[in-house]
């Protein structure tokens, strides 16, 4: 699986929240820095052929759906990024959201908790 541009990302943050669409389905969700309409649709075909999405054809158009899952795809890069930017560190990332207050102490002793019972 390889890692998506960050326009393809958005698209298939919208395809995994929707579980299925059409181009103009998709183009309503985008709220910042539309794309064409054939921009968009061809972002979609690369992620067809990226083995992203499948569709069904109704005629000459194509209700799109998510055939990777979003767990599945963060799960293959969410180490990867924690290498570049964290120095392969759990602690750091925590640390790092802690320290920028994105993180709250109930929520840390949540995920202590959640540690502790091996869940």
């Amino acid at each position: 699986m390889e890692k998506l541009t960050n326009k393809e990302e958005e698209i298939m943050k919208i395809l995994w929240r929707l579980k299925k669409a059409f181009v103009k389905e998709i183009m309503q969700e985008i709220t910042e820095n539309k794309p064409h309409y054939n921009t968009l649709s061809t972002i979609v075909r690369n992620l067809e052929e990226k083995k992203f999405v499948g569709f069904t054809a109704y005629g000459k158009t194509h209700q799109y759906h998510p055939i990777i899952a979003k767990e599945a795809y963060y799960k293959a890069y969410v180490n990867e990024d924690m290498v570049e930017y964290f120095d392969n560190s759990y602690k750091n990332i925590v640390s790092f959201f802690a320290k920028e207050e994105k993180i709250s102490v109930d929520e840390l002793k949540e995920i202590i908790n959640l540690i502790e019972n091996g869940k």
